[in-house]
């Protein structure tokens, strides 16, 4: 595309140098540049891209976007006054606004992202809706899976996927919107037909600072539709307090469908059933009623569901359709997953790294009524710590036992981290063993019949991030060994 095509979408304050360029790519790191891209120097947390400008010049790039003048060294020169936003604009004028030709699903709230956003695209995929997705787990469309580096990528990555699933022949996408991302104006320019709500419990607050902050991010997901082309709807959790003020700021619009256990709820749950094969309720929707079957087990997963039948009907998916789908739906990765072991008792595997989330998962495990509940987990490190005495806490609350390991200590002292989770801590017996290994093969060895264990924070990842390295390392892989072990020496 010309550069000066492109330079019309960002509304720059100042441009120097020639505009009559065609770029090839766009990047914000200066090791991916190359001949022909446009660079964005970005401020980031750590560092300021501007300091890169001459390495991503010498690479190739042929005109640079900044905060403030750049030294390019003869390529051109555009100054705005946000540079995230104008690579958003940017991205959406390169690859051609993707978005505006697909169905398109964001799923923004602390918890329940990844299972709504894995639910609804089997719902799409189902009414043969080829759908591609975007999240925590990984990036997918058609028969390409991605690792996925973070849960919503730049904006320059979400229009280039985007555009890859529209010339894929997907009708639909469906992705995780996280309130950094939100900050960042990563999905600006997304154009959402569903804009998703699930709850908002405290997390984040090393970058957000406090929870109006962070409910002020989550926000922007949703003044977002009175802007875009489309007429996009919001499908928001009216049980949770902050969806009920989410549902009083739209109210006057008409553009918000409410979902929940309250009897006002536009797509309703009652009569919640689950046992270890999954759960069921009857779902009070248009006038009409179902009895909705999913495989996954707890009251959060019927939410979970809920928003997803929602969203699906949203994106023009008849309610029954979405119903019969979820009846066989997959597995989600690291969320309440099972270990296979043919054992007396059972051991899960879930992402939970929040109080609530963590509260949730325990609540649904007792409604199995277990002997005893056993859970290993610890607090990430270099995030917020006013959480890790309420995770403890949490655990006090529902746990029979506790094992205290570390998560992803990053650069912090496991042990330190360990403290500060212990004040929580005043009922429940529990052991502290750092080594996260140890402490999954401590819980199995101490679990007898009709004993659940969870093993809580990682999830579905299969990594743990110290000071200088991260190692490989899977919560589901290590139980299932430790189930063997425990086999061999009966």
């Amino acid at each position: 595309m010309n550069l000066a095509s492109l330079i019309a979408k960002i509304d720059p304050i100042k441009v120097d140098g020639a505009t009559d360029r065609e770029i090839a790519s766009l990047c914000y790191d200066s090791r991916l540049a190359a001949p022909g891209a446009l660079f964005f120097a970005l401020r980031g947390e750590k560092a300021d891209g501007a300091r890169f400008v001459r390495e991503a010049v010498q690479s190739g790039a042929v005109a640079v976007v900044s905060e403030e003048p750049a030294d390019g060294a003869g390529a051109a020169w555009i100054l705005v006054k946000n540079a995230r936003a104008a690579m958003a604009d940017a991205a959406c004028g390169f690859y051609q606004n993707p978005s505006r030709a697909m169905k398109v699903a964001g799923v923004t709230g602390t918890n329940g992202k990844t299972t709504a956003t894995f639910l609804l695209k089997h719902i799409c995929e189902r009414a043969l809706l080829r759908c591609g997705m975007i999240g925590t787990v990984r990036y997918e469309y058609a028969d390409q899976v991605i690792p996925a580096a973070r849960t919503t990528p730049e904006s320059i990555e979400i229009q280039e996927l985007l555009w890859k699933m529209r010339s894929a022949g997907c009708k639909a996408a469906v992705m995780e919107v996280s309130s950094h991302a939100l900050a960042q104006d990563r999905v600006r320019g997304v154009e959402f037909d569903a804009a998703i709500f699930t709850n908002l419990t405290q997390d984040h607050l090393d970058y957000h600072g406090t929870m109006e902050a962070y409910f002020a991010a989550k926000c922007r997901l949703f003044e977002m539709l009175a802007s875009q082309k489309k007429t996009g709807k919001a499908v928001v959790n009216m049980d949770d307090r902050y969806g009920s003020q989410i549902l009083s700021k739209l109210s006057s619009t008409g553009h918000a469908i409410s979902y929940g256990m309250g009897a006002r709820a536009e797509f309703r749950a009652s009569n919640v059933r689950s046992d270890f094969h999954g759960s069921s309720y009857q779902l009070d929707a248009n006038g009409r009623s179902y009895l909705v079957r999913l495989p996954q087990i707890g009251h959060f997963n019927v939410y979970n569901s809920l928003a997803a039948i929602a969203g699906a009907h949203v994106m023009g998916i008849e309610v029954r359709a979405a119903v019969l789908a979820l009846a066989d739906a997959p597995p989600v990765p690291g969320r309440l997953e099972a270990v296979p072991g043919q054992r007396a008792f059972k051991v899960f595997v879930d992402y939970a790294h929040t109080e609530d989330a963590l509260l949730n998962a325990m609540k649904t495990l007792r409604e199995l009524q277990p002997a005893r509940l056993i859970v290993v987990f610890g607090c990430g490190g270099n995030r917020d710590r006013g959480k890790r005495p309420r995770m403890g806490a949490a655990v006090d609350q529902l746990a029979d036992c506790a094992i205290v390991t570390s998560d992803n200590p990053r650069k912090e002292d496991p042990l330190a981290i360990i403290e500060d989770i212990k004040p929580g801590l005043r009922r429940v017996a529990y052991e502290v063993i750092p080594d996260r290994r140890e402490a999954i093969f401590r819980a199995v060895e101490i679990a007898g019949p009709r004993d659940i264990v969870l093993i809580a924070g990682k999830g579905h990842e299969t990594y743990q991030e110290f000071s200088e390295t991260t190692v490989p390392f899977d919560d589901i892989s290590v139980a299932r060994n430790a189930l063997e072990h425990k086999q061999v020496e009966i």
